[in-house]
């Protein structure tokens, strides 16, 4: 409604000056070198409209002239780029469709014009990973290495795949080039962890530890799981090496985990083969008085004989408040046989049958019954071993 008021605006407008126009012409006049143009101002206005058109029809062919040759010299790359995103697309797709030889062949086809031809390359390497083809995998890394920026990435999918392949040293070549730290990606320091856990490379994981508590890489049950696997190695390598690099491993501790019963009965035990028993006894019976842990209870019987009473003292402090305690209960049991009371060791290990049956205990129990001539219990302890 508002257009039609306009229109009809402008139509009125136009009648009412229109014989003003028509009475005042105006005159326009122009000189050229020999050349003279007289005429109307209406005339000369309508003219200039008129030229500025032409000028702008022309202007509009020229430039599209000049566009349709050059999209005409463009058109087989433009062709192949939107080929090269075709084939892209038909590898994504494949590749969560775990078709893995169809994604292999479309990704490759897509990688020499597409965009990102490393992306390309990767994808096709892993379905070349998932064919157990070798030889075409390391090919396309190799190719994809050679892209800006996918230097790293690339060096971490070969650590990867030669790690899942078994190659744990020519993975490690890979992880080294790396170099992982606390500014290092999750996804590098995960793959750290893991090759250092399949090389059983304690001192790595020793100093990986600190970063991945840093960076959060683990929870707090795993993070510790992972640091008294590996202090534990640790100890026990150092016991194999000689006395000096126990003692060198042991300080390293820090002081609260040099308190723990994991670490103490490695160590006691390491002391012992040192001919260092005597001490080993003392921090036994030290960290005895404050609980008897499972590590500490398996320990005992290890480093201590029948002439070591002053411990079995402290262990006998807990016969009540342990009755029900299967470790403790084992730990007796082994602690009599030493001693030779055969009755008090078939009572531990009745309770220890009673409390977690298990194999090694039934057999346990059967042989102290045929020591005591209790041959027709052993025979049922026996079936009882033989059932589990």
């Amino acid at each position: 409604m508002i257009k039609i008021l306009m229109l009809l605006l402008i139509v009125l407008i136009g009648l009412c000056i229109s014989p003003w126009l028509v009475g005042n012409t105006g005159y326009v006049y122009i000189a050229a070198g020999d050349y003279q143009i007289e005429t109307s101002l209406v005339f000369g206005i309508i003219a200039l409209i008129i030229f500025y058109a032409v000028f702008q029809i022309l202007e509009w062919i020229v430039i599209t002239a000049i566009n349709l040759m050059l999209r005409s010299r463009f058109i087989p790359h433009h062709w192949r780029r939107r080929s090269a995103k075709k084939h892209t697309l038909m590898g994504a797709l494949a590749l969560a469709e775990e078709d893995w030889p169809a994604a292999e062949r479309a990704m490759i086809k897509g990688a020499d014009n597409g965009e990102l031809p490393a992306l390309n390359l990767l994808a096709a390497a892993r379905a070349a990973q998932y064919q157990q083809k070798i030889a075409e995998r390391d090919q396309y890394l190799n190719r994809a290495a050679a892209q800006p920026l996918a230097a790293n990435a690339v060096t971490t999918t070969r650590t990867r795949y030669l790690l899942k392949q078994g190659e744990l040293t020519l993975a490690r070549v890979e992880l080294d080039k790396l170099s992982p730290t606390s500014k290092s990606k999750a996804p590098v320091l995960k793959l750290a962890l893991e090759l250092h856990q399949a090389q059983e490379d304690w001192d790595a994981l020793k100093l990986l530890l600190p970063i991945l508590k840093k960076r959060q890489i683990l929870d707090d049950t795993q993070l510790n799981e992972l640091n008294i696997a590996t202090h534990s190695a640790l100890l026990q390598a150092a016991t194999i090496k000689g006395e000096e690099a126990l003692e060198q491993c042991w300080q390293w501790l820090p002081r609260s985990e040099r308190n723990q019963s994991q670490f103490l009965a490695i160590y006691a035990m390491g002391l012992c083969r040192f001919n260092r028993k005597d001490q080993a006894m003392k921090l036994l019976s030290k960290k005895l008085r404050s609980s008897p842990e499972p590590t500490l209870l398996q320990a005992i019987p290890e480093i201590t004989t029948a002439q070591d009473t002053e411990i079995r003292k402290e262990l006998l402090k807990y016969e009540v408040t342990h009755e029900n305690n299967a470790d403790y209960q084992t730990c007796l049991a082994k602690l009599y046989q030493q001693t030779r009371d055969m009755k008090e060791a078939k009572i531990c290990w009745q309770n220890v049958c009673r409390l977690e049956p298990t194999k090694a205990s039934w057999l346990a129990l059967a042989r102290i019954q045929e020591q005591l001539g209790e041959q027709s219990n052993a025979n049922q302890s026996y079936r009882q071993a033989a059932n589990l």
